[in-house]
């Protein structure tokens, strides 16, 4: 194919680029994560904190998918989310269930009581762990999988040279330390590194446009000449790789 029919299949596949709750099925085979070979497990590590009684609420839920494995009573668990299209998915799924679903995003003034919760949980969403202490009843625990600050990086600076980082302190060595500074003891956590990569740049281009938080500005007429070097090299190596940045947090009050 020539440039300008390259160009038009990558602007096919940004124009396309939309998700409910997090969902990766467009690209499924076009892309391989490795975040599944992770040491822990989070859903392994709540199930062990979680108990029938327990009052919950799940940061940033997605479409809810993790939450509902849990089978929790639906009247003890609450979500947050703060994407406004996941937040309508998540009234009309989640809410007719019986679970209570708020929109937010400002996570340093939660609209929770003091002491509310047994148990929060938190996988790759917002927080502000003095709010986070607030609200978790005496003994409460808090459990986090984070992306970390360098998630995606080398696909983000092959991209977009020089993209300063969007969330820059989220590792672990520094979040351990607000953990602690805010009263927390810290029970668990972990820090890993693992391949991500991909086999077509239509696919890139896709991820690039959902993830645009990391991918800042991204678009294919901007970053048109580094998509045809992405080519070059799927071509030659058979993909283009990164690695994702993930850290683990388990704390209690």
């Amino acid at each position: 194919m020539n440039k300008e029919e390259l160009k038009k299949i990558w602007q096919t596949e940004e124009n396309i680029a939309h998700i409910k709750g997090w969902d990766f099925s467009h690209i499924e085979g076009r892309y391989k994560s490795y975040e599944d070979e992770l040491s822990w497990v989070y859903e392994t590590i709540v199930k062990f904190y979680l108990k029938p009684y327990s009052k919950i609420l799940d940061i940033d839920t997605g479409g809810g998918e993790v939450l509902l494995s849990f089978n929790h009573p639906y009247h003890l668990t609450t979500v947050t989310e703060g994407y406004p299209p996941n937040v309508k998915l998540c009234q009309e799924t989640l809410g007719a269930k019986g679970i209570r679903v708020i929109g937010l995003t400002d996570y340093s003034n939660t609209p929770f009581e003091d002491d509310e919760f047994d148990l929060i949980i938190n996988r790759h969403g917002a927080y502000n762990a003095k709010e986070l202490y607030r609200i978790l009843k005496p003994g409460g625990i808090f459990i986090t999988q984070q992306v970390g600050e360098d998630n995606d990086r080398e696909l983000v600076e092959f991209l977009l040279p020089q993209c300063e980082k969007t969330f820059p302190g989220m590792n672990l060595a520094n979040q351990l330390d607000i953990f602690q500074q805010a009263g927390f003891k810290i029970l668990d956590s972990g820090e890993e590194y693992k391949p991500i990569e991909f086999y077509d740049v239509g696919a890139l281009v896709w991820f690039a446009r959902i993830i645009q938080w990391e991918f800042k500005d991204f678009s294919v007429d901007r970053c048109f000449d580094r998509l045809l070097e992405a080519e070059r090299q799927i071509q030659q190596e058979g993909s283009i790789k990164g690695n994702v940045h993930r850290y683990l947090i388990v704390a209690s009050k």
